[in-house]
């Protein structure tokens, strides 16, 4: 482990850094990531979504089918598969996490699945996850981790929760301002409100357990946090750890083509765009050739929008609720599967890269997971320091 002036995280009984690397799909945080972080004494995170594509038997199996049920099927034995991967890259003592989407048809299962894998957290953003405990209680030593944004979604969770006989192991805060991916906020307006600050929902979320009674629940901050001078503030702060993602995502571990390693680490600050996704959520991602195209034609397709004519244009039916196979112009108008896939391939042409708003801690270089973990835990760059010495 990194020997770290930090203070360790305690998760479920673990001690263990403080850092959590988020889920990020499709496939980008697959068992190489999440087993090389697990291996240095943070927390790994395996995105489950689609991971049927890190297969190429399992693609065999059902790259043309327009059936879900085959493709379900080959995405809970490839989350099997990774778990089961990331476990043996990280050894015994890693902590290891899969992160479900809420707003996937399929995540119920998923849960179920990461848990009969030997997952030691269930992490569940992009939604309310009320019913987790419910779908875990054959499971009661796995941790469950809500991603939430707001005092009032924690307590309606941990509300819920307590109801059931469980409580969060920890809850992710993910400020909408930064992070990448699918954001935490109702609205693209709301992106920088207020309201998601750090400072504010810290002091906020920690009324909302004292009037509760839950006792002490670990809060992690997620969201634009690249820097070891800001994870020394947000621990100084109160926060008992933080969640970082592309940073991770840029890692020679990273499970993601080189080419889309490239596309994030080169990305200007101009190139980085807010848009509405096809799940009807504020996202954030890099400006490709295919989404400055979308976001040319985006009000001629939104305008075009027609519940009759809507079809699910790959037969996966990812999503439980998706603009384009919904035809509500209220979202985004694009397979949002399709896009994603075409990123881990490195297709610069035609993918969807969400990356987070802020600088990479090593720029434009490609480095290690032991790397970036040295430096957000330590402030040490190691590869300058060996340059400095010769």
């Amino acid at each position: 482990m990194i020997d770290s002036p930090l203070p360790p995280f305690t998760l479920a009984g673990r001690t263990l850094l403080p850092v959590i690397q988020g889920g990020m799909g499709i496939g980008i945080s697959a068992h190489s990531l999440a087993g090389a972080v697990a291996r240095e004494g943070a927390v790994g995170t395996i995105s489950s979504i689609d991971l049927r594509r890190h297969h190429p038997d399992l693609m065999e199996r059902t790259g043309k089918s327009r059936d879900p049920g085959p493709m379900d099927v080959a995405n809970l034995e490839a989350l099997d598969r990774e778990v089961r991967a990331a476990r043996a890259i990280a050894g015994p003592r890693g902590f290891i996490a899969v992160n479900v989407m809420k707003a996937v048809r399929q995540h119920a299962a998923l849960v179920r699945q990461a848990c009969e894998s030997g997952a030691d957290a269930i992490v569940v953003g992009a939604g309310l996850p009320l019913d987790l405990p419910e779908m875990v209680a054959d499971h009661p030593n796995v941790a469950l981790i809500p991603i939430l944004s707001e005092e009032r979604g924690v307590r309606a969770v941990v509300r819920k929760w307590m109801r059931a006989g469980r409580l969060p192991a920890a809850i992710v805060i993910e400020q909408p301002k930064f992070a990448g991916g699918h954001l935490g906020s109702p609205k693209i307006a709301d992106v920088a409100d207020a309201r998601f600050e750090f400072e504010r929902v810290h002091a906020g979320i920690r009324g909302v357990l004292d009037d509760l009674g839950t006792g002490p629940i670990p809060l992690v901050a997620a969201g634009g946090i690249h820097t070891h001078e800001r994870i020394v503030e947000l621990i100084a702060a109160g926060w008992s750890a933080v969640q970082v993602g592309t940073p991770f995502a840029v890692t020679r571990e990273g499970d993601a083509h080189e080419r889309f390693k490239h596309v994030l680490a080169d990305a200007r600050p101009e190139d980085i765009v807010t848009f509405l996704s096809a799940a009807g959520l504020p996202a954030r991602a890099v400006r490709t050739p295919w989404l400055a195209s979308y976001l040319e034609r985006e009000d001629d397709l939104r305008a075009a929008a027609c519940p009759e004519k809507a079809a699910c244009v790959v037969g996966m039916q990812c999503l439980n609720y998706c603009g384009l196979r919904d035809g509500d112009p209220a979202a985004g108008q694009f397979c949002i599967d399709l896009r994603l896939a075409a990123a881990l391939r490195g297709d610069v042409e035609e993918g969807l890269f969400f990356r987070g708003s802020e600088p990479l801690p090593f720029g434009r270089e490609i480095r290690s997971v032991h790397d970036l973990l040295t430096y957000l835990l330590t402030g040490r760059d190691a590869v300058a320091e060996a340059v400095a010495r010769n």
